[in-house]
């Protein structure tokens, strides 16, 4: 019997011991050993089979197969006696300890509490969250945390819908396309006009031409009937 145990561990290997013992199952999350001469298997958590990460436990032992472990955590959880082992602590070749000073195991067993503290957290905030208040009707608070008077009922302002950003960034580049069409109509414009009095202009030219023509023939001819006579 190991002193300073608790009731119901009586009868276990002790903690931090190197044993070997045989492979009993394997599942998708690791492999439970038994130990002989115990009656309660241990489990060696995929965690705990290798210094590298381990997907698949079936392909690092097979059930039969005869390994050496290290005992790293006995508890008893809802008077269900739990026994956690390490095989990655352990040489399986020689069965010599490789944490002698069980630094590896107190590390894993402060993460192993860790992630229980974190799981028990959530869950009671989501059971806070889920809870209606016999008070004033809302959820989210016990009645002992209400803050309303009697009668009273609060509810959530909602929230003004504010305009995409996205409409005022569409908006500068529409406004550009709508400044250049407008500037390329004018210069159209321009364009008309200042061809349409060019095409004057020319009209006018070739008019003073054909009258200075014109008046140059009545002269020769009134010269020529001078002459004759």
């Amino acid at each position: 019997v190991i002193s300073g145990q608790p009731a119901g561990l009586d009868g276990l290997p002790e903690l931090y011991s190197i044993l070997r013992g045989e492979v009993a199952s394997v599942t998708d999350y690791g492999a439970f050993v038994k130990i002989p001469g115990y009656r309660k298997q241990g489990l060696v958590h995929k965690s705990e089979m290798s210094a590298t990460r381990i997907d698949n436990p079936s392909e690092i032992v097979d059930v039969g197969e005869q390994v050496w472990i290290k005992v790293i955590g006995k508890e008893i959880n809802d008077e269900k006696v739990k026994l956690s082992f390490s095989m990655k602590a352990v040489n399986q070749g020689s069965g010599r300890d490789l944490d002698p000073n069980n630094v590896m195991a107190e590390q894993d067993a402060r993460r192993r509490k860790r992630f229980l503290d974190n799981t028990s957290q959530r869950i009671t905030l989501e059971a806070v969250l889920n809870t209606t208040c016999k008070k004033c009707g809302c959820t989210g608070h016990f009645a002992k945390d209400c803050f309303s008077q009697a009668g009273l009922q609060y509810s959530l302002v909602p929230e003004e819908e504010e305009e995409p950003a996205s409409q005022s960034v569409q908006s500068a580049p529409q406004k550009r396309k709508k400044e250049k069409k407008a500037k390329k109509e004018k210069k159209k414009k321009e364009r008309k006009r200042h061809s349409s009095s060019s095409s004057d202009s020319s009209d006018d030219t070739k008019r003073a031409k054909h009258s200075h023509k014109h008046s140059e023939k009545k002269k020769k001819h009134k010269k020529h009937k001078h002459k004759s006579h």
